[in-house]
């Protein structure tokens, strides 16, 4: 009887132990989590319906006219397409535009150099007259919904979020094989437990097998 009582006790602290670790883990995972989840499941839904949601663009132009010296530099660089802007023509657009094209590949010919500036929820680009150093710069927001849209799925959004993301679905990981640890150990006491995880993860096999063509 006692060494039972005392195997009873070892289980019972072993379980304990886990639990609170499980808990602890569970709701880390979920604070740290809390604001991308929101984020990435209303976007889900908008992204679900982008048809139907009306977009304005919102399309801004500038325009400039290269010094005299610039343009000259314009004219004599022999660039290439992956080569970068010559570094004071970069710094004078960048002064003028309020844009960052140091590390840009701009496409280059002849006669104008064409810098592609995308970004989430709109595009930009600007383009060089190599001839009379007319500068173009032009600007398309597509508003809130296309920016957060493009921020699910990653697009033109640099090596930031693109780390953000990892270490959110990182921490998503944690939080669901936490939960689903939990889920075990309180499954004796709650029939439906396993019923209902069966069913959540049979559902969208069957829709992605019968419904998806």
């Amino acid at each position: 009887m006692v060494r039972q009582a005392v195997a009873t006790a070892v289980n019972n602290n072993r379980r304990a132990y886990w639990l609170r670790q499980l808990r602890q883990w569970h709701w880390i995972s979920a604070a740290v989590s809390l604001l991308g989840t929101l984020m990435f499941a209303i976007t889900g839904i908008t992204l679900n319906h982008a048809g139907q949601i009306e977009a304005k663009p919102q399309v801004r132009i500038e325009e400039r006219q290269l010094p005299q010296p610039l343009l000259d530099a314009a004219r004599t660089a022999k660039g290439e397409t992956g080569t970068k802007l010559p570094a004071r023509l970069a710094a004078w657009l960048e002064d003028e535009l309020s844009v960052k094209v140091t590390d840009t590949r701009p496409e280059w010919s002849d006669e104008e150099i064409y810098i592609s500036l995308p970004r989430p929820g709109g595009d930009a680009w600007v383009s060089l007259d190599r001839e009379t150093g007319a500068v173009r710069y032009e600007v398309t927001n597509r508003g809130w919904v296309s920016y957060l849209n493009d921020l699910h799925k990653g697009r033109n959004t640099g090596f930031g979020w693109s780390l953000f993301i990892d270490g959110f679905a990182i921490a998503c990981i944690v939080f669901a094989a936490t939960g689903l640890a939990l889920l075990q150990l309180y499954a004796s006491n709650r029939p439906m437990t396993w019923p209902l995880v069966g069913f959540g993860c049979v559902l969208p096999i069957l829709i992605a097998m019968f419904l998806i063509h």
